[in-house]
């Protein structure tokens, strides 16, 4: 079924923390771009980047003695996340590294600005997620962040990546940050001067994908998983991830071995394998389904 080339041996240190919090804040700060690289067939109208993989190799190692003591006295996290009220796993994430940001003995960046609303007169023209003065370079950066999974369906190319909900698309979440959200040139009385995005997250194949390339631009370096309509073999011992372990599953398992599957995303118990479970109907788009996949939004 999992015929991907997946390498058991990728780096992902988050798992070696015991409380599932902190396991998610060190997949928000450690784990790589699903992306390696802006696909060339983007057209930018508002240039962006992406942080190469060593800088969040490196910001981890800057961040382990911190992570290591949360993950005995997890109490300063529990309290700074009971701030958010929303479910939403993207909110969440973003919490994540706020939290990280404001951390500052662990990094190079001073935080500026959080949210930074951009208005003229009575409209609002957007909002900046971050506002950051790099203290190695000496430049005043912007970052946009979002924790997205995208399921390839007719083939690898960049309009046919859907979210769970598909009017959600990997190709739309791109020109939005490129038209959109970067683009600003100042804020706070700063001038902006490099602009990034954090796009996290995981990337899913078909379980049987046709022969075909997959793209230089997706980051092999971040596990991929798999998505099908179909129940895997009885055999493979899946369980169902509860919603806030999409971001990172918990040490332990969190429910029993799958006998009857629900839409959701799946965990391989004895191998580190991930199945998103779509049920064939809610691949199609209409009305009702729309409705459906509105709710399951992120």
């Amino acid at each position: 079924m999992f015929a991907l080339n997946q390498a058991s041996d990728l780096d992902e240190p988050w798992l070696q923390f015991k409380n599932l919090l902190v396991r998610q804040l060190a997949f928000c700060v450690a784990s790589p771009n699903i992306l390696a690289a802006i696909p060339p067939e983007l057209v930018l109208k508002h240039s962006f980047q992406l942080h190469a993989n060593k800088t969040w190799a490196r910001h981890f190692q800057n961040y382990r003695s911190r992570l290591l003591y949360l993950d005995q006295h997890p109490q300063e996290l529990e309290m700074f996340l009971q701030q958010l009220k929303s479910t939403r796993l993207g909110l969440r994430f973003e919490m994540f590294i706020w939290f990280w940001l404001l951390d500052q003995n662990y990094h190079s960046y001073q935080l500026l600005g959080h949210s930074i609303q951009k208005i003229a007169g009575s409209i609002t023209l957007g909002e900046l997620d971050f506002l950051l003065l790099n203290t190695e370079s000496n430049k005043i950066e912007h970052w946009e962040v979002a924790l997205k999974y995208y399921l390839a369906e007719r083939d690898f190319s960049l309009a046919c990546w859907y979210g769970l909900n598909r009017s959600d698309t990997l190709v739309r979440k791109l020109n939005h940050f490129s038209q959109k959200q970067f683009q600003f040139e100042d804020a706070l009385g700063q001038q902006i001067e490099r602009r990034f995005a954090v796009l996290k997250g995981q990337l899913y194949l078909p379980v049987c994908p046709r022969q075909q390339v997959i793209p230089t631009w997706v980051n092999l370096k971040r596990r991929l998983g798999s998505w099908g309509s179909h129940l895997p073999h009885q055999n493979a011992h899946f369980y169902r991830l509860q919603r806030q372990e999409w971001i990172c599953p918990a040490s332990h398992l969190s429910s029993e071995t799958a006998h009857w599957w629900i839409n959701g995303l799946y965990r391989q118990k004895d191998k580190p394998n991930f199945y998103m479970f779509r049920p064939a109907p809610l691949l199609f788009q209409n009305s009702n389904h729309q409705l459906y996949e509105k709710s399951l939004s992120l």
